[in-house]
């Protein structure tokens, strides 16, 4: 079936939602500069940081993060803004208002993570947190990266993007924004159960919190933290073959600026760790450092 062509999808089934209560539950921590709240699971092993993007939250990553559980401690976030974590105080916070506050949080906790994964626009959280944390994870991975429009020669660009998204959440509101959600984020073979976790993701955004990611986006650009990140970092970069958001070229190009490995996930939408959960934990797992 087309994506235009999709019914409605009903609630998420009742075994996903107590999976993500028993296997995936919330807690918060206080961080300095305000509450996080984040979602952990697996046991022993390598900490794996799993950072979501634009329109998700910590509890998206469920499908992935269970297929995770037996190799490494998972530790996914609410970004600022998100769930039950508070906003930035910045009126127009960078991807490294972001980092700080993650840094503070994996602080908090105790934990030195084996891999960040930031996906679209964690990816960008991701890349400052590489760029500046004192702390380095031992690998880096993004995924269907959303690359900013900070850039000079981008103003237009970043006008254009910031007002057809707020544009949209005023129109539309965040209920229809989330059943809109997976004609965009997966790709055409998604089934309803992932259509159905989309949507459920969706309806959990905080309009305050998801306005400044939106600034975020328009106002920052993931070359400049990449190009400071320290070179002894290895990083990949990864994108869902059917990815119509942040397109497999777009994502191969900036793979080629940096020399970085790039691969595609076959099949998978932007939402690739939703659609295509089984093959993205796979992938997250060879990139685990050897040994861990």
């Amino acid at each position: 079936m087309e994506q235009n062509q999709r019914q409605t999808s009903p609630e998420p089934a009742r075994d996903v939602l107590d999976a993500l209560e028993r296997r995936f539950a919330q807690r918060v921590a206080q961080v300095d500069g305000g509450r996080v709240a984040y979602r952990c699971g697996g046991g022993a092993g390598p900490v794996v940081v799993l950072l979501h993007g634009i329109s998700s939250g910590a509890a998206s990553w469920l499908p992935c993060a269970s297929l995770l559980a037996a190799h490494a401690r998972v530790i996914a976030w609410d970004a600022p803004g998100y769930g039950d974590s508070a906003p930035l105080a910045q009126a127009r916070p960078l991807a490294v208002d972001y980092a700080r506050r993650l840094e503070g949080l994996l602080a908090t906790l105790g934990v030195q993570p084996a891999l960040v994964v930031g996906h679209s626009l964690g990816a960008l959280m991701a890349a400052a947190y590489a760029a500046t944390a004192r702390q380095l994870p031992d690998r880096l991975l993004l995924l269907s990266v959303a690359q900013g429009y900070g850039a000079a020669g981008k103003e237009a660009q970043a006008s254009a993007v910031a007002s057809q998204r707020l544009e949209a959440l005023e129109s539309l509101g965040v209920d229809e924004l989330a059943q809109r959600g997976p004609t965009r984020l997966l790709g055409e073979t998604a089934d309803a159960g992932a259509q159905a976790w989309v949507r459920w993701n969706m309806r959990r955004l905080n309009p305050d919190g998801y306005r400044q990611a939106v600034t975020m986006l328009c106002g920052d650009d993931i070359d400049a933290y990449l190009a400071r990140r320290p070179q002894r970092l290895p990083t990949q970069i990864a994108c869902g073959g059917r990815d119509v958001v942040t397109t497999p070229p777009a994502c191969a190009a900036l793979a080629e600026r940096f020399g970085l490995p790039f691969t595609l996930i076959p099949d998978a939408g932007h939402a690739c760790y939703i659609d295509q959960a089984a093959a993205t934990a796979r992938l997250i797992r060879s990139v685990l450092p050897a040994g861990e």
